[in-house]
């Protein structure tokens, strides 16, 4: 007979396979981000405590992705020499003020002109910041841009955490929270829409907020 561990080790796996695989392609085999993966699913199984009262996937996706990023934190992807790690980290200031200032991601000749590295330097620059300096750096092959998206593997904790916390409330709680928080509208309007007045939904908006900061 299956024990309990071994079975929620089994039926996490393939929670382990979807968070490895939002790293494909930043330097790791998927062989090492998925047993890196399992190594989090693990210690999640072994550490997670159901009286908390959220659901095991909670607890569990932040450590399964704190495992992952080891993997590239530990040297475990890729070598990096110092001194290409102090030029990383030096075009990453350069970039980072060209997009404050220009409000957008600037060319590989853009970023070539103001760090003083050539293309080819920069290029190999740029593909170490990928997997060290930011998880979720992507170097398009038909663009001169980097192009930086939203790393979600970082949010989806905040999301499973936001909707646990929320089913917690009652309807007419997440109404107040779906109004307001969801779809931006005013406490007056907020009012009309569950025909009640407007300081009933200050007051309860408040009480709302405090009851999900204890329970998180």
């Amino acid at each position: 007979m299956v024990d309990s561990r071994e079975k929620a080790i089994n039926d996490n796996i393939g929670l382990v396979h979807s968070l490895a695989s939002r790293f494909r392609g930043r330097g790791a085999d998927y062989d090492d981000l998925f047993q890196a993966g399992c190594v989090g699913l693990i210690k999640a199984v072994d550490n997670f405590d159901e009286s908390k009262g959220f659901a095991f996937s909670t607890y569990a996706v932040p450590v399964i992705i704190g495992e992952i990023k080891r993997l590239f934190r530990d040297g475990g992807a890729i070598k990096v020499s110092r001194s290409l790690k102090e030029k990383s980290i030096q075009v990453q200031i350069i970039r980072e003020r060209f997009i404050r200032k220009e409000q957008r991601e600037p060319t590989l000749s853009e970023l070539s002109k103001l760090s003083g590295y050539d293309i080819t330097e920069l290029s190999e620059i740029l593909n170490i910041i990928a997997p060290v300096v930011s998880l979720s750096a992507i170097i398009d092959d038909e663009s001169t841009e980097m192009d930086i998206p939203l790393d979600e593997s970082d949010m989806l904790f905040d999301r499973i955490s936001v909707k646990q916390l929320l089913d917690k409330l009652n309807y007419k709680e997440q109404c107040i929270i779906k109004y307001r928080y969801f779809e931006g509208k005013t406490q007056c309007e907020t009012a009309k829409l569950l025909d009640v007045s407007q300081v009933q939904i200050s007051r309860k908006e408040k009480a709302i907020l405090l009851k999900l900061r204890e329970l998180l």
